[in-house]
């Protein structure tokens, strides 16, 4: 069963599909912050953090670039 929290509308947020302007709602689905339009159905979703660290922690750093 999916959990789902309150929703709030981002004031001001414009739909990148539709470009409707004050229809984007966000809400926290399982731990998942996600947006979805209400007047198009466009949908997006921000990982978990503990997802993005981990695909960042793989990452080796080859040098610094000091300008002189």
């Amino acid at each position: 069963m999916t959990e789902r929290k309150k929703k709030r509308f981002i004031a001001g947020a414009t739909c990148p599909q539709c470009k409707a302007m004050d229809t984007l709602m966000l809400f926290v689905e399982n731990n998942v912050e996600k947006v979805e339009c209400v007047e198009c159905g466009h949908h997006m979703a921000q990982p978990e953090q503990q997802v993005a660290k981990a695909s960042r922690a793989a990452e080796q750093v080859i040098g610094v670039f000091k300008p002189e």
